[in-house]
């Protein structure tokens, strides 16, 4: 397998810098998606590729806000209500959600991280955190905050533009 080009093939002479900064822009962006997509960067060693982005993020998002509906637990992550109820359920199989009535309406149902679903939530944070730390190692404490701050602030515009 070849590795992918760290650019874009070479724009046209009449195209500006900022449309050949855009170019490449976009291009790393695809990679960049293909690439966590194809190794979801997700861990190193036995647990590799173990937690699918989707648990990732609903055990993070329950975890973050505490006890939580579906209704508010979609609306939190941009997805709808039915993708929520779909993505959860083989984490209450496995034990690492919990479902229970609301007290304040019986036909709602709260979402619970589980003692093992902070278990493993943890573990998998601890093998992604060395993985950023193996991928960044060359770069400074400055540049890994730079990063950070401009990948938020990406991802910030993402979540805007989707959310119409």
């Amino acid at each position: 397998m070849t590795p992918e080009p760290t650019a874009p093939a070479p724009a046209p002479p009449s195209q500006t810098g900022e449309s050949r900064l855009l170019d490449t822009l976009q291009h790393q962006v695809a990679v960049f998606a293909r690439r966590a997509e194809q190794t979801r960067l997700a861990t190193l060693g036995a647990d590799r590729g173990a937690m699918d982005r989707a648990a990732y993020l609903l055990l993070s998002r329950l975890d973050q806000d505490g006890p939580t509906g579906v209704k508010a637990l979609a609306t939190a992550m941009g997805i709808d209500s039915s993708t929520v109820t779909r993505q959860v359920a083989p984490l209450v199989d496995s034990g690492l959600v919990t479902r229970s009535a609301d007290p304040d309406d019986g036909r709602a149902v709260v979402l619970r991280l589980s003692g093992p679903g902070r278990e493993r939530l943890a573990e998998v944070r601890d093998s992604r955190r060395r993985l950023m730390a193996l991928l960044t190692e060359d770069w400074t404490p400055e540049e890994r905050a730079l990063f950070s701050e401009l990948l938020l602030r990406f991802n910030s515009a993402v979540s805007r533009l989707a959310s119409g």
